[in-house]
């Protein structure tokens, strides 16, 4: 196993082919190397040397008098081999190279690659990329992404640099806590698995998010994916689980083409909780990030409103969640204090004019039951005769010292929305402006132990995907 530390949390950075333009690839990774509050030393290597973005520059890696932990690379590609070779005379052993015109781009390209890979080889170098749009971890930064994630414990692993930028903008769209986001490139040394080995051994990374195309050693894969599943979720999203999705994944990164029911048995098989697209996965970097060890599938479903109460309870049964009854003891109180045309069952409607009083209590009273439920999932309809800032103020102290997993979904017009959502985010809730969306994300958290528990099991049998 390499050591990949100094791609996550080098104590120095040089970066070759730095600019001052934030708008050129060397520019903006230095830019972005500032905004992540990066602590350690920068050092910008140009040839014409002077100060770049207020930091003093070097003409080449053979002028540092100590190595940089990590040399970030962003010149023209026909420029990059001198540079490894630069690096490798220079005591640099971690390589970050962001641009592409490798094996992906012809017979020059191929040649280059060859190139790079043997004098990595012979100098002992270890190379993360190419052809990707960096890392980013806490306090760290090397990427040209026009933005940095939220921060938090969840980490995504992407074969896609668009997609790992979809990701940091539904981080801050969604208050998604993701922290550290990996481009995978084009996998010259290290691939999906060497990433999730060491992300899976970092106990500041609680989830972890694939999204793969393509396996080089299906095998061996399934040994990390496992032992780390069995510690935290592992959450997979597969390319090209169509014939037609196939293609289009083997010309983007050489992927070998797989059924979507040989993916299915490969993510069971490896205690991975698999997910169809890029929006199930955000859900479960959001769900997760609050509860990183899942919960299991009995829900109570307290509403003020019956229409979305009863969507949310078709997508909680097409998710495999149970609706469990009411406990007596529940039942009999809720039936003193609501009104008489509230429904009390599973899912509750406390209907459209419950105010504060009505939420909190029955929330309060529903939360004594922590052998009933294990979660309680709340939609809370905004009308025009209710103001909704009391509930969150009655509703955000309940949460915050609850001992049930909450999450919460607001709709109608919302004309607070932010300081709503921030007010009960703060209290640990996950906070959805969907009620279906709500519910698929605590199916996808009812998965994770079930999940955990194939990957605690292992098996020794033959992996059902096929490597590249």
């Amino acid at each position: 196993m390499r050591d990949l530390r100094p791609f996550f949390a080098p104590r120095s950075v040089a970066v070759v082919g730095a600019g001052e333009r934030a708008t050129s690839s060397g520019g903006a990774v230095l830019k972005n190397l500032g905004a992540s509050g990066f602590a350690g030393r920068i050092v910008p290597i140009n040839p014409k040397g002077g100060v770049i973005q207020g930091n003093p520059a070097r003409t080449s890696l053979r002028a540092l008098d100590t190595p940089a932990d990590l040399a970030v690379i962003v010149v023209p590609p026909p420029a990059i081999p001198d540079v490894v070779r630069d690096a490798a005379a220079s005591g640099h052993t971690h390589l970050l190279i962001l641009p592409g015109g490798f094996a992906e781009a012809g017979e020059e390209g191929r040649r280059r690659d060859a190139e790079v890979r043997g004098l990595a080889a012979a100098h002992g170098l270890t190379v993360a990329g190419p052809n990707c749009a960096g890392i980013i971890g806490p306090g760290f930064a090397a990427t040209f992404l026009r933005d940095l994630p939220m921060g938090g414990g969840a980490a995504l692993i992407s074969q896609s640099g668009a997609l790992a930028e979809e990701a940091i903008a539904a981080s801050r769209a969604r208050h998604i806590p993701l922290g550290t986001v990996v481009s995978v490139g084009n996998a010259m040394q290290l691939g999906v698995d060497d990433y999730l080995a060491y992300l899976g051994d970092d106990p500041a990374v609680t989830s972890v998010l694939l999204y793969v195309e393509g396996i080089e050693d299906a095998r061996r894969f399934r040994g990390i994916a496992r032992k780390v599943a069995a510690k935290k979720p592992v959450v997979g999203l597969f390319g090209g689980r169509t014939l037609e999705g196939g293609r289009a994944a083997a010309a983007h990164t050489g992927a070998t083409a797989n059924s979507d029911t040989a993916i299915e048995a490969f993510a069971e098989d490896c205690g991975i909780v698999r997910v169809e697209s890029m929006r199930r996965l955000m859900l479960a970097a959001k769900g997760f990030g609050r509860f990183p060890q899942g919960f299991g599938r009995r829900v109570l479903l307290l509403s003020n409103s019956g229409g979305p109460g009863v969507l949310a309870t078709d997508r909680a049964a097409v998710e495999g969640l149970d609706l469990v009854a009411l406990p007596e003891r529940l039942s009999g109180v809720l039936r003193q204090r609501l009104p008489a045309e509230a429904s009390v069952a599973n899912p509750l409607d406390l209907l459209a004019d419950a105010r504060e009083e009505r939420f909190s209590e029955t929330l309060a009273s529903s939360l004594v039951e922590t052998e009933a439920f294990d979660a309680i999932l709340m939609i809370h309809v905004v009308p025009f005769m209710v103001d909704a800032g009391p509930v969150i103020q009655a509703l955000a102290p309940l949460c915050r010292d609850a001992k049930l997993p909450i999450l919460h979904s607001m709709m109608g017009t919302l004309v607070e929305r932010q300081a709503w959502f921030a007010t009960m985010e703060d209290a640990g809730v996950p906070m959805f402006e969907d009620a279906e969306a709500m519910a698929e994300c605590a199916g996808l958290l009812a998965r994770y132990p079930a999940a955990r528990a194939r990957a605690l099991a292992g098996g020794d049998g033959p992996p059902a995907l096929k490597g590249r």
